[in-house]
């Protein structure tokens, strides 16, 4: 028995030696992916494919091989099994929009140390750019809101989405700035309570903005919004290479999912780039010294309105440009999109993973976004099918059936959150991935106490 534990106690040490790894890494791929293509339909098997990203992440291998296992996962496995379950690419798709969007509250929230509790204006401001030079609705100013005359052109190409890409980043961050004019003089919760009336003002004005010229088309928002061009011979070249992988004959439909997929992983990675960039650099120091002590940074001669206002323009381009993305992608934008509990969630993400780290705020995005999408609301199903049937609980024999709609799990989002949140104050409160100058400090924290 003595032996068993003390082999057990060795295996961690024995998978990070030598090549050990790289193949735990590959057979992690492996497994997971035969074993979503069998099962496309298991949340628990994509869930574990999922951490195959974490294992990537934590194992010390060559940085080219990180790099080389994520592109297989990410541009080669996940398309295809997506395109098996569609409903993979999407919830992969909306793990990297709040990705993003994570990064760019963190900028400002974990760099500067400047609390935004309206950052879904930001998105705002990028969805509905393209929202309305990507529509008819220049075309539509003197119009009823929800009317449009047959045959009203859209006002621009499709492909010009590529340029709005870059664009609602530019008008995010000119945003960003004139958001951070006004409340450069408070902080705390005073900055806290601005930068929600922001986010607030924004909201309202995409829901009123359609008279006495039609805007924004109100609260019954805007579409249909163009998506960009995808040629049939791409379409037909995509089915003869991959249809007999994936079991039958992809649509342009489906292709468009793969499309945005790929183009926000790209957006992401960009993100992250300029972030760990940013965190290393004269700026990114800057923010820190605001961020643990404005008076201090003042008196070290840092300029404390140029600081600031780059956080504000640097995290509000990011949240831009997948406004962009994210409007095309649906092909609809509304005021209901981005409204005050949006940016809560997102704040919930950056708490969640850990203020100031990377890789700790995309995992924040990825558990927070898997719980609703997938857990929640796969037990919320599962309820609903237990209703319909004739089974009991054991025990207490009482129907399912009779069991209210109240208590299905996705109602309870919020309170899950929220109860998470606590525990993680409790018990980590650096969150999931602390960041690297958190870890410095509780390390040598625990060196003083032991001393």
């Amino acid at each position: 028995m003595e032996k068993a534990i003390t082999f057990l106690k060795s295996v961690p040490a024995l998978l990070t030696r030598g090549y050990a790894p790289y193949f735990v890494i590959l057979a992690h791929i492996l497994v997971g992916s035969n074993w979503v293509y069998a099962s496309p339909r298991s949340t628990i098997a994509f869930i574990f494919l999922l951490t195959a990203l974490v294992g990537i992440y934590y194992f010390r291998v060559n940085p080219l091989f990180k790099a080389l296992a994520i592109s297989i996962l990410l541009l080669g496995v996940m398309p295809i099994l997506g395109l098996r379950n569609i409903f993979y690419l999407e919830v992969i798709f909306q793990i990297s929009v709040f990705a993003a969007l994570a990064l760019g509250l963190n900028i400002v929230v974990g760099f500067a140390g400047l609390l935004n509790l309206g950052y879904a204006a930001f998105y705002a401001v990028g969805a509905y750019l393209w929202g309305f030079f990507g529509s008819q609705q220049i075309y539509l100013l003197n119009e009823t809101p929800g009317t449009a005359p047959v045959g009203t052109p859209f006002f621009l190409p499709q492909d010009y989405f590529y340029l709005f890409l870059i664009l609602g980043a530019i008008v995010a961050a000119v945003v960003g700035l004139l958001l951070g004019l006004p409340v450069l003089r408070v902080r705390g919760d005073y900055l806290a309570i601005v930068t929600l009336g922001f986010g607030e003002v924004i909201r309202v004005l995409a829901n009123n903005l359609d008279k006495p010229l039609n805007f924004t088309n109100g609260p019954q928002g805007i579409t249909p919004i163009q998506r960009p061009t995808l040629a049939p011979e791409f379409v037909d070249g995509f089915n003869n290479l991959f249809s007999g992988i994936i079991g039958s004959p992809v649509s342009s439909g489906q292709l468009y999912n793969v499309l945005f997929y790929m183009l926000s992983l790209v957006i992401v990675g960009i993100i992250i780039v300029v972030a760990r960039n940013l965190e290393d650099s004269k700026m990114g120091r800057a923010w820190t010294a605001i961020r643990e002590d404005e008076t201090a940074a003042i008196a070290m001669g840092i300029p404390l309105v140029k600081m600031k206002l780059a956080a504000f323009a640097v995290g509000a381009s990011f949240a831009g440009t997948m406004g962009v993305l994210v409007a095309a992608s649906r092909t609809f934008v509304s005021p209901e999109s981005f409204s005050f509990m949006q940016s809560i969630g997102v704040l919930v993400m950056v708490i969640l993973g850990g203020i100031g780290s990377i890789p700790g705020v995309i995992v924040g995005a990825a558990v927070v976004t898997i719980l609703n999408l997938q857990v929640l609301q796969g037990l919320s199903l599962y309820l609903s099918q237990l209703r319909q049937s004739d089974a009991v609980i054991p025990l207490i024999d009482f129907a399912w059936r009779d069991l209210s709609t109240q208590l299905d799990p996705a109602k309870y989002q919020r309170l899950l959150f929220g109860m998470i949140l606590v525990i993680m104050m409790i018990f980590r409160p650096a969150g999931l991935i602390p960041a690297e100058r958190r870890r410095r400090d509780d390390a040598d924290q625990e060196e003083a106490k032991t001393e």
